[in-house]
């Protein structure tokens, strides 16, 4: 059997500024971001070493950076920057899935979220 470990860092609130209206990169709002990242952990495991994994508070602050120092219009640009970032800082990632949700998205209509979600392989991305 494969084994299939993951970080998981899953309900990240962050308030930013994205968004095809000009009131949403004017006003921001929150967005929430879950991330998984697939690498092996059976030597932090073994070891209870932070060198053998990868700290999931260390990709919090560049799930944070990433949100915060542009606009885009497009929450899947957002989402596909987080990826790409968090493969070029932290090597032993192997894939990541990352779901931007935007809970208060201008539409008029009741819903709890719209959301977006990717997943890429390392080997797929040119970093």
């Amino acid at each position: 059997m494969e084994k299939c470990d993951k970080i998981i860092i899953n309900g990240l609130k962050v308030f930013s500024y994205h968004g095809v209206n000009p009131e949403e990169k004017r006003d921001g709002q929150n967005f929430i971001i879950d991330l998984t990242a697939e690498m092996s952990l059976e030597k932090a495991g073994r070891t209870d070493e932070l060198e053998n994994t990868v700290s999931y508070a260390k990709i919090i602050k560049t799930v944070k950076r990433v949100m915060e120092e542009a606009k885009y219009d497009l929450i899947e640009r957002v989402a596909f920057r987080i990826i790409e970032q968090v493969f070029a800082e932290y090597e032993p990632l192997g894939t990541i899935t990352v779901r931007v949700r935007k809970p208060e998205a201008p539409i008029s209509a009741e819903f709890r979220y719209v959301a977006v979600e990717l997943t890429r392989k390392r080997e797929d991305m040119i970093l």
